[in-house]
């Protein structure tokens, strides 16, 4: 679909707790959210950075979870493999099924395992059998002490009945040659993935509208401790080492781990709603397709406001892949 026959539509940001490390429960979750919000009017739904089934606040603000071969932070990780989702799994085809029954875009983040690794994933289901993924290219600081690097074959975007659909996650949106790639693609919406959208976040989110004369679902978490720690508890996993990494986080049921902040960015970088904090929301708005046709009368970075002459990227899509199996033995040439 061209942006000329786009019409507008609504997105609904879901900004509430998932049922932490817990795959299966939160998978539920989403497939109730998503029949709430399609029918509310809404054709995409967003969810927010791994909210399957979690953002790992414990990297973060637990003392010693990056401490070498700690019990506990290896116990987490293992319980993180077992509730991470997999292509073509049982909980993906949940949600899939989920997405096309409704006829709504989803997009989600997720833990996902792809070979032996973890990957911070994010899912954008276009609700008419399809899917695309994209990995994240740099987990960020601790982050790296559970995901693998994404490469240039999942930095695309998505094709759907409401438009162009791309999206990057977290400080993806700092690298300048990505923001770049992206905007080529000419998206109608971009959806923002973040733990929780703080205020520089939200500069960098408003930027990116800017930049790409589109509109940014900027999606963030909120969570409390205690929803953090009732939602371990769900997975009846006698895990004692696991479970006192999350108590060691300061705060008590009450302390907000990740607190929000989500929120609809139009093409001229303003705010079409403003960001909530502190609690759970769903936040509804409206997307018109002719605000983003009329900026890009001021500005299209790929377009007139661009100079190939002076400045050119190259963006490699291949899969990259450690081991390659050949299955023809080359000719020697010396024979």
């Amino acid at each position: 679909m061209t942006e000329a026959q786009a019409q507008p539509f609504t997105i609904a940001l879901v900004q509430e707790a998932p049922v932490f490390m817990n795959l299966d429960a939160t998978v539920a979750r989403v497939e109730a959210l998503i029949t709430e919000t399609s029918g509310q009017g809404a054709s995409v739904v967003v969810f927010p950075e791994t909210w399957l089934p979690g953002y790992p606040v414990w990297i973060d603000a637990a003392p010693g979870a990056g401490l070498w071969d700690d019990a506990g932070a290896k116990a987490l990780y293992r319980l993180l493999v077992h509730n991470s989702l997999a292509i073509g799994g049982k909980p993906f085809s949940r949600l899939l099924a989920a997405a096309d029954s409704a006829g709504i875009v989803v997009v989600v983040g997720a833990h996902e395992h792809h070979g032996a690794t973890l990957y911070n994933t994010t899912f954008t289901f276009d609700g008419q059998g399809g899917h695309k993924i994209h990995r994240k290219l740099t987990p960020t600081y601790t982050e790296r002490l559970l995901w693998g690097a994404g490469d240039g074959s999942t930095l695309e975007t998505t094709e759907t009945s409401v438009g162009t659909v791309g999206a990057l996650i977290c400080w993806e949106h700092w690298m300048p040659l990505a923001r770049a790639a992206m905007h080529a693609k000419h998206e109608l919406l971009h959806v923002a993935q973040w733990p929780w959208v703080r205020e520089l976040h939200q500069v960098c989110s408003r930027q990116y509208a800017f930049e790409g004369q589109c509109f940014v679902a900027a999606s963030g978490c909120a969570m409390t401790r205690g929803q953090m720690l009732d939602g371990f508890r769900t997975l009846g996993a006698r895990e004692a080492a696991a479970l006192e990494i999350l108590e060691s986080i300061p705060g008590d049921d009450d302390t907000l781990m990740l607190q929000g902040g989500s929120c609809l960015i139009g093409p001229d970088g303003k705010l079409l709603t403003e960001p909530v904090y502190g609690s759970d929301a769903m936040v509804y708005a409206e997307v018109d397709p002719s605000a983003a046709e009329e900026g890009r009368m001021y500005l299209d970075t790929d377009g007139h406001y661009s100079r190939p002459d002076v400045f050119s990227l190259q963006v490699d899509t291949r899969s990259r892949m450690n081991v390659e199996t050949v299955t023809t033995i080359p000719e020697d040439p010396t024979r």
